[in-house]
């Protein structure tokens, strides 16, 4: 599945781990918004790293948007980073 995720993280230490997790699930397209295709498995444990450092009381939120692949196909971009190919590997 296709999903965008949004986050808004107060501190800067949390927002630092928040990214690097993310990075190893998805592609990073702007402050604070990764792109990630995800088996069902890997949402989970992506939602459960995450679950652990973000702090709800100090008004941490991450948004998850689930694609349909007609909604995937119909995504437009004007500059920014370019989306890596399905099954590219960064070493």
């Amino acid at each position: 599945m296709f999903v965008v995720i949004s986050y808004d993280i107060k501190d800067d230490k949390r927002r630092n781990r928040i990214f690097k997790t993310l990075k190893n699930f998805g592609q990073w397209m702007q402050y604070s918004v990764f792109e990630c295709e995800l088996d069902k498995a890997n949402l989970l444990r992506l939602k459960d790293r995450l679950d652990r450092v973000i702090d709800a009381s100090e008004g941490d939120s991450v948004r998850f948007y689930f694609l349909c692949e007609g909604c995937k196909r119909q995504i437009e971009r004007i500059g920014g980073e370019r989306p890596r190919k399905e099954g590219a590997v960064i070493v």
